[in-house]
């Protein structure tokens, strides 16, 4: 996947505590990791923004071991249920977790800066697709086993195609801001170290003074975010902080406020840098479309064009072709970073490329007369909270598993989810129940109680109806 050797004494790595890791240091902890392991085999790997994790995932990759790749803070008993699921040969951790009571009859294998290589005790192993290089979650941090299968092929023409399209050289130095379990984040890493560049390493978030003096003292040279970065970045007067080493600013996850996107990209105008809004899926890697920035005054408020070696196609309800300007449909991606297909069980790893280079987004999408596409809504029951994908249905379930005696619906918009109940005596308990079990901002939930979740005839939740209970600000 990546050639540690043509950049062999490049700094990879530099972390918030003061460590450098060459390209040389990462090609040394695979061979480590080669050694320990010595076959193709499933790793859980419970990602930080660290050193430690970053580096085990490029051994992985390179070595053709699969990683799953966790959130190290997902709730115990989701991660004990994952771990059953799909019986992992080893679970790559943040040492500091190794005492836990969940890890505490494996075998300790190796580590490396601040990770550790468990052995775990399942005696099944499932059978692996020969193409398959990882999985990745696709609906945040609910735990849920449904994983996005992310072939090499498809992991590598991505990051080859973000390289060319935002120009990336072994120059640039990305500070993290995103999780790397989650697949924007995971989308910096691999375009990066394919050109040899440099990536600050933190876990620290860009509400906290400790991120600013690390981006500052190590010349950043570009982040990225999604829309509630953006929120926050307003709120912090970002527009006037003086940082003469970025030079481009990314936003994925979900759509932008026309404002927000308007104002960002007057400021990178006015000072020299690039701002490009783009658009993407777990299910096609990371990346499908973006918005040139020399356009993103111009074209505010668009997704943007495909990404090189892509197609966008728009198709109506019965599945036809629509080539009028400003005619809404959904959303076709046809490119060599379309996904196989999903697992959500352990026998799932050994199927094919089910997809065959074609994903229906499930995003409504229009055309305008200059070849620039433009998000305008969304077919399929998810929102995008802070970043994460979260499946609505998911949520419905897991609370019913816990609440029994109460009907549940969750609808909302981006960023707010509404959580209709039917008991006011369990809101807040709901609330709680949530948050603990997303690890998501508690700002972005709102649990209301009524009498009575709406049903058709079929017993189909009319959600339609629901909205008469709640206003959100969608500027």
């Amino acid at each position: 996947m990546w050639d540690l050797e043509r950049y062999d004494h490049h700094v990879a790595m530099i972390d918030d505590k003061g460590v450098h890791v060459t390209y040389h240091d990462i090609a040394a902890v695979q061979q480590r990791i080669a050694d320990a392991i010595g076959r193709r085999t499933l790793v859980i790997s419970l990602c930080r923004n660290s050193i430690g994790a970053v580096a085990g995932y490029v051994a992985f990759l390179n070595l053709q071991i699969v990683p799953v790749m966790l959130n190290a803070d997902l709730e115990s008993s989701l991660m004990q249920n994952l771990f059953t699921i799909y019986s992992p040969s080893y679970i790559w951790l943040p040492s500091d977790m190794v005492p836990d009571k969940l890890f505490s009859r494996m075998e300790v294998v190796c580590s490396e800066y601040d990770y550790t290589l468990l052995r775990t005790l399942y005696d099944k192993e499932y059978p692996l697709y020969g193409e398959l290089g990882l999985l990745l979650t696709t609906s945040g941090s609910t735990g849920s086993p449904k994983f996005v299968r992310q072939s090499y092929a498809n992991i590598l023409s991505n990051a080859q195609s973000i390289v060319a399209y935002l120009n990336l050289d072994e120059t640039e130095r990305p500070v993290t801001t995103l999780p790397m379990n989650y697949t924007y984040g995971l989308s910096i890493l691999n375009s990066h170290f394919l050109v040899g560049a440099t990536v600050l390493v933190t876990e620290k978030s860009l509400m906290q003074k400790e991120f600013w003096g690390f981006f500052k003292e190590q010349e950043a040279t570009s982040f990225g975010g999604v829309p509630y970065t953006y929120e926050m970045l307003d709120k912090l007067r970002f527009t006037k902080m003086n940082l003469p080493s970025l030079r481009t600013m990314t936003q994925a996850g979900g759509k932008l406020t026309t404002g927000l996107h308007a104002k960002f990209a007057k400021y990178a105008a006015e000072k020299d840098k690039h701002f490009v809004v783009m658009y993407g899926q777990c299910e096609a890697t990371a990346r499908m479309g973006y918005l040139p920035p020399e356009m993103a005054v111009k074209k505010c408020g668009a997704m943007g064009i495909a990404i090189p070696g892509g197609k966008f196609t728009l198709i109506d309800a019965e599945g036809l072709s629509i080539k009028e300007a400003d005619t809404a449909g959904e959303l076709v991606y046809e490119g060599p970073n379309v996904t196989l297909g999903y697992a959500e069980c352990g026998e799932d790893l050994k199927l094919g490329d089910e997809r065959r280079g074609i994903l229906y987004t499930g995003d409504m999408a229009q055309l305008d007369k200059d070849g620039y596409y433009y998000i305008v809504g969304r077919k399929k029951r998810f929102l995008k909270i802070y970043g994460n994908r979260v499946n609505l249905d998911e949520i419905d379930r897991m609370i019913k598993s816990q609440y029994q005696d109460i009907d549940v619906a969750s609808t909302g918009i981006d960023d707010h989810m509404c959580i209709f109940i039917t008991d006011e005596k369990q809101a807040e308990d709901v609330k709680k129940f949530v948050v603990s079990k997303t690890k998501l901002n508690p700002a972005a939930y709102k649990v209301i109680a009524i009498d009575n979740i709406p049903h058709n005839d079929a017993g189909k939740i009319l959600y339609a109806e629901l909205k008469k209970y709640y206003q959100i600000e969608k500027s």
